[in-house]
């Protein structure tokens, strides 16, 4: 039997199934590439919010990592919610050690505004683990976190990328989601830029976009897609995954990771 790319993602537990890891693994299910986990800590999370939050030990993290990589191998990875400065170190200096591709979605609040990395963690994410990255993805409340600009245009998107790009990935794409009009994404290394324009949906079940954009492109990095054929595929699957979200509990639903497979 053929062997199907694998894909690993280090990212926090979501018990209502629509972000994290849960997302992360369905996204992988359903672009066709084997996925893997490295959970960095537990939330007690649903549909209203994250109602609690425990990051697991260096150790454990770290053991984890090993154990997959050292024996099955990955040919991409996806870094989440990583909690603390002790695990976004220890994160890094995991990466800078592993042959393959790293996405990187630089989490920080939940989708509800809840805090999923602590403050004192950003300098670590700024000098570690973002120069590890192939593909950094934050949002726009997430460059305003890094880089300290307020992102209010199309126009502000450039400066937001040569910002995050100042701190070593490879590509930015940073994501225009919050904007109004169409939802709008800049990929770039610096030399080419590639924007991304794909209609708005009036939905507004939306838990997950982000950990499951970047697990997509790691599936594409994965298949050995270069980054822009990746983010582009990437941004088509959670374009069509947006669509078709659904309501669950009182709140925000999830974005339907299956959604190729029903239509």
């Amino acid at each position: 039997m053929p062997i199907p790319p694998r894909v690993l993602t280090v990212a926090g537990s979501d018990s209502g199934g629509g972000a994290g890891i849960q997302a992360d693994l369905k996204t992988m299910l359903a672009l066709g590439v084997h996925g893997m986990s490295v959970v960095t800590a537990v939330t007690a999370q649903n549909s209203r919010g994250v109602q609690g939050a425990w990051e697991l030990p260096a150790e454990a993290v770290r053991a984890q990592y090993r154990s997959v990589v050292d024996d099955i191998g990955v040919q991409a990875v996806k870094t989440g919610m990583l909690a603390s400065e002790e695990l976004v170190r220890t994160v890094a200096e995991l990466l800078a050690g592993t042959a393959a591709p790293v996405v990187v979605d630089p989490v920080g609040i939940s989708k509800h505004g809840d805090a999923l990395l602590a403050a004192s963690a950003l300098d670590a994410v700024r000098t570690k683990l973002l120069p590890a990255a192939t593909v950094a993805t934050p949002n726009l409340d997430e460059v305003a976190w890094l880089t300290g600009l307020r992102v209010a245009s199309e126009a502000g998107m450039r400066r937001a990328a040569d910002a995050v790009l100042a701190y070593g990935p490879r590509w930015a794409l940073i994501k225009g989601g919050h904007l109004e009009g169409d939802a709008l994404d800049l990929l770039t290394d610096g030399a080419e830029e590639h924007w991304l324009r794909a209609p708005r949906h009036d939905n507004r079940h939306t838990h997950g976009t982000g950990c499951t954009l970047a697990s997509a492109i790691a599936s594409g990095l994965a298949k050995g897609h270069t980054v822009p054929e990746a983010v582009a595929a990437a941004k088509d699957y959670v374009t069509g995954a947006i669509e078709a979200g659904f309501p669950l509990g009182d709140g925000i639903g999830p974005v339907d990771h299956a959604w190729r497979w029903r239509s």
